[in-house]
């Protein structure tokens, strides 16, 4: 019995052991322990998020306000005039 139960530890430590290595644990710990290396990796992060969540919103923006130009010029009764109104006070702040 006492045989059986160490294999099934020894099955249990190695599932462990390969699942801290899948999250990469090592090197979390590493950088934690490099607090330089911790903030320069988090300091380039948020600048490329807060640049990709720039350039998204630019292209979106522009993507609507071409949409809307489209819409202008159908010619639709009530919908064109309020249409060239809004693209006409977002061109004078742009």
């Amino acid at each position: 019995m006492e045989r059986e139960e160490r294999r099934a530890l020894i099955e249990r430590l190695a599932e462990l052991s390969q699942r801290l290595e899948k999250f990469n644990l090592a090197e979390y710990i590493d950088l934690l322990n490099n607090p330089r290396r911790y903030l320069m990796v988090n300091l380039l992060g948020g600048l490329f998020r807060g640049f990709g969540i720039a350039l998204g919103m630019t292209l979106l923006g522009a993507l609507i306000l071409w949409f809307l130009q489209r819409l202008v010029r159908l010619n639709l009764p009530l919908i064109g005039d309020f249409i060239a109104d809004l693209v006409r006070i977002v061109l004078t702040y742009l």
